[in-house]
């Protein structure tokens, strides 16, 4: 008989740990980007960015809203990639396994 061999696949589990960690690593990126997309919003006519009163107040709500955004999905990301309590290659806070 042949040996049984491994599966291809990692488990379910592992691998949306994963794609979650992958996220977390783009996230910044993102934020960066929908900081920035303030800079491209231009009135019509208008030769300088940023200049309206008004106009700076919804980009500074805009920019809050991002900030929130990115602050409430990188703490719901953090609860899921916390750890895993039935881990047992944790390291406890002094060091000692």
């Amino acid at each position: 008989m042949t040996e049984r061999q491994p599966p291809v696949f990692v488990q379910r589990s592992t691998y949306r740990r994963r794609r979650l960690a992958d996220g977390a690593r783009l996230l910044p990126v993102l934020g960066t980007v929908m900081i920035l997309i303030p800079l491209l919003w231009r009135q019509e006519g208008d030769t300088e960015t940023l200049r309206d009163g008004a106009r700076t107040a919804w980009v500074m709500t805009y920019l809050f809203l991002v900030w929130l955004a990115l602050a409430v999905i990188s703490g719901i990301m953090s609860r899921f990639l916390g750890g895993d309590p039935d881990d047992e290659t944790r390291t406890d806070g002094d060091g000692a396994r």
